[in-house]
């Protein structure tokens, strides 16, 4: 049975994994599997990666399928299934379009994550962060935006409160310092909250300056998270507007965590970030 202190998301993803070796053991496709349950391909391909919901009875469908003969390994799965649809904490907080990131962050071990345009999240003042969110969904309502500044709040405890924090590394464009997001004075508070995070031993923040100039995360902000469990492959995220991206095939995480090795070394290095964010504060924000 699974450790209650599992989350869901986890749970769910662990499932997936072991389905998809059961198929692939028995030499079977995604899309033979579907037409033998009468099923779309896409629901398999969902549930083998975690991104869906799975019954108890989908997972004993598919042990039939597979020919899974011991009755306890099929009762094992099936308790899996079940524990998997149980909610995060996050759920209290109505529906998160990012649900799935938020539900791998709250067991990851490790995050690597590069922002071009902002502060990153785990790292923003409630104020900056009410700015951001509030500029980022003007047709929201405001009920919308205090929710999703709750959420932040909550994840951003991993680093500040959790027993087990969170290691974090985060190389921040000079770009995401120097535009102004709600105000100057906003601003100054926000450089000043991250001096004093850079100060936690298990938070690392490298700047990437304007001088840097061509580098491997001009295609964007993205995420690499690892966690605790072998088992558990490493996942990057790349947030989308309309929907999200994660990729957890070997070669593709690889590929990721190799342009982020080029980011740190051209970014500054940590005590010169926090030199720099300084000069930055009393050049653009301080009176």
């Amino acid at each position: 049975m699974a450790s209650p202190n599992i989350n869901p998301t986890v749970r769910r993803r662990r499932l997936g994994q072991e389905l998809r070796r059961l198929r692939e053991t028995k030499g079977l496709t995604a899309e033979g599997v579907a037409e033998r349950l009468l099923v779309s391909q896409s629901k398999i391909s969902r549930l083998e990666n975690g991104r869906r919901s799975i019954s108890p009875r989908d997972v004993r469908d598919l042990c039939g399928v597979y020919e899974v003969e011991d009755p306890r390994v099929v009762e094992s799965l099936m308790q899996m299934a079940k524990d998997s649809r149980q909610q995060g904490w996050w759920h209290a907080f109505g529906d998160i379009p990012y649900s799935v990131y938020i539900g791998l962050e709250t067991d990851a071990e490790s995050l690597r994550v590069y922002e071009p345009q902002v502060v990153p999240g785990l790292l923003q003042t409630t104020e900056y962060a009410e700015a951001v969110i509030s500029g980022a969904l003007p047709e929201s309502t405001p009920e919308e935006w205090k929710k999703r500044v709750g959420v932040r709040l909550r994840r951003k405890e991993r680093i500040t409160a959790a027993a087990v924090p969170l290691r974090l590394w985060a190389v921040i464009d000079e770009s995401a310092l120097c535009r102004v997001v709600g105000d100057r004075h906003l601003m100054l508070a926000q450089l000043e909250h991250l001096q004093e995070l850079s100060k936690l031993p298990h938070v690392t923040i490298q700047v990437l300056p304007f001088s840097a100039g061509a580098h491997t995360g001009l295609s964007g902000h993205y995420a690499i998270l690892e966690f605790p469990e072998t088992t558990d492959s490493s996942v990057v995220y790349i947030e989308g507007v309309t929907s999200d991206l994660y990729l957890e095939k070997t070669g593709d995480v690889q590929k990721y965590t190799v342009m982020y090795e080029h980011l740190r070394a051209k970014a500054m290095s940590a005590e010169d970030s926090l030199e720099y964010i300084d000069d930055i504060a009393k050049r653009l924000y301080a009176d």
